[in-house]
């Protein structure tokens, strides 16, 4: 059984964060400001009191009798508790016998095109241990894009006005930013272990470091690009950033609205309608402060039984990171062309430059992560630079026909008018409808967000599809040139 380090380093950073966060307020309140005091004790309180909620929400806590440990929830020690109850049940384990085991099937990772498929038993003491995880995987999530990364922007935005910063506030940034690292990275882990659930995954250290490289520019970039507009465009920073959380916001719910599906009801038995629909909004919020710093491993999707999108879409990163870096690019070049004389002290077009291809050494580090490092990568049905190679083909294509002449100039210079149109035969156009029609199968599993359970379910056609993970079905876009 493997230490919960996991779990010490959540519980580490989320007590450092908010003992340097009070620091800081209180230092705030005797220089006499109020407003940098009130907006620092938001972004450390709030988070608090919804990482209590989703402990004992995944812990299952208000239909137990336990009203110790929801007494010290209230008081915002639950995280410290139920890190000292994970390390007294790892070191219970061996030796008290175990009264009842369960037996877990995992796949092993295909080598040379076989996978072995691996019984192990898991006791009780293991279960918990598990379940401990799994509830600090998503509050370290919660706790980095809810709390520290609106507490860093905020911090870096004091520092840009005074011109200066103290050690209280270079301490309180310097841990928010590994917050938000740390937050992401486990972001992808979950994300890893959700879609491909009926593996045996092992995520090795090179991974690690590339995911730490590759969160660790990226967002540095964002916030850095963040303040430095909201310092000369006060006014407009506002619309950016609500037209930014919007979109990711109500994304999930449009395209649940579209596909015309139930309510979901599987979320929590003992909840109302009204209850699970407040916290399928908390959920897109969340995902909307994800996509605000960076791209969110971890994609919505709210007609999916398990509300998690198990598929790897290419080209839906591919958008993102297109259009994110455009945007940084532009947010930048506005700062650049309104900067006053208060940025003096700093070369700009060196920063400007920076700041630019510190985000492309970020997707750089993205690209490797999936093409070398990812630890199921052998389970693609196409690699990442085709998934990109098939984006980039289609938005020509798309740029073509919006053109008023879609053919290229040089190809109808070139080629001999063919003397008739050949006809496409009657089976290829069957083939392609057919396969449209396989976007919406079910899974094979399903996974609950909450309990880490898999669920086994039916899958009337999946004896008639093959490649993708977990049913799904991998499309290719092609287009001739």
């Amino acid at each position: 059984m493997r230490l919960p380090s996991s779990i010490f380093v959540s519980v580490s950073l989320f007590t450092a964060e908010t003992t340097a966060a009070l620091y800081l307020s209180s230092t705030y309140r005797s220089a006499g400001d109020q407003i940098w005091q009130g907006l620092t004790l938001l972004f450390t309180l709030v988070p608090s009191v919804l990482v209590q909620l989703t402990l004992i929400f995944i812990h299952r806590d208000l239909s137990r009798d336990r009203p110790l440990i929801l007494l010290l929830h209230i008081l915002q020690l639950g995280p410290i508790v139920r890190c000292l109850e994970a390390f007294c049940i790892y070191g219970s384990v061996g030796r008290v016998e175990e009264p009842y085991v369960s037996i877990t099937r995992k796949k092993q990772m295909p080598r040379g095109g076989q996978s072995e498929e691996v019984e192990r038993q898991v006791g009780q003491a293991e279960g918990k241990l598990f379940t401990h995880r799994a509830a600090f995987a998503r509050t370290s999530v919660i706790q980095a894009f809810l709390g520290s990364a609106p507490q860093l922007t905020l911090q870096l935005y004091i520092c840009v006005l005074q011109q200066g910063m103290s050690i209280g506030r270079g301490t309180l940034m310097v841990i928010s930013l590994l917050s938000i690292v740390y937050g992401a990275l486990r972001c992808n882990i979950l994300a890893i272990k959700i879609k491909y659930d009926d593996y045996e995954v092992e995520v090795r250290p090179t991974a690690y470091l590339c995911i730490f490289l590759w969160r660790s520019f990226e967002i540095a970039t964002r916030v850095v690009v963040l303040v430095l507009f909201s310092s000369v465009l006060q006014l407009w920073v506002l619309p950016v950033v609500l037209l930014n959380f919007l979109v990711f916001f109500l994304y999930p719910w449009i395209l649940f609205w579209q596909s015309h599906s139930p309510f979901p009801e599987n979320i929590e038995k003992t909840l109302t309608r009204v209850g699970t629909t407040i916290v399928l909004c908390l959920l897109t919020f969340l995902y909307a402060g994800i996509n605000m710093f960076c791209w969110s491993a971890v994609q919505v999707k709210l007609n999916d039984p398990d509300l998690i999108n198990k598929s790897q879409n290419w080209y839906r990163m591919a958008v993102y990171y297109m259009l994110r870096f455009v945007e940084n690019a532009s947010l930048i070049l506005l700062w650049y062309i309104y900067k006053t004389d208060f940025y003096k002290f700093i070369c700009a077009p060196l920063l400007v430059l920076q700041l630019l291809v510190a985000y492309a050494i970020a997707i750089f580090f993205m690209l490797v992560f999936y093409q070398f490092c990812h630890p199921c990568r052998r389970l693609f049905s196409s690699s990442m630079t085709q998934g990109l190679w098939n984006c980039s083909s289609l938005l020509c294509l798309m740029c073509n026909s919006t053109s008023p002449q879609n053919t290229p100039i040089g190809k109808t210079i070139l080629e001999p008018p063919s003397p008739a149109p050949r006809k496409e035969p009657a089976s290829d156009r069957a083939h392609e409808t057919g396969s449209d029609t396989t976007d919406d199968m079910p899974n094979d599993t399903t996974y609950d967000m909450l309990n880490d359970t898999m669920y086994d379910i039916p899958n009337e056609m999946g004896n008639n599809t093959e490649g993708g993970i977990n049913g799904d079905i991998c499309h290719s876009v092609s287009c001739d040139a």
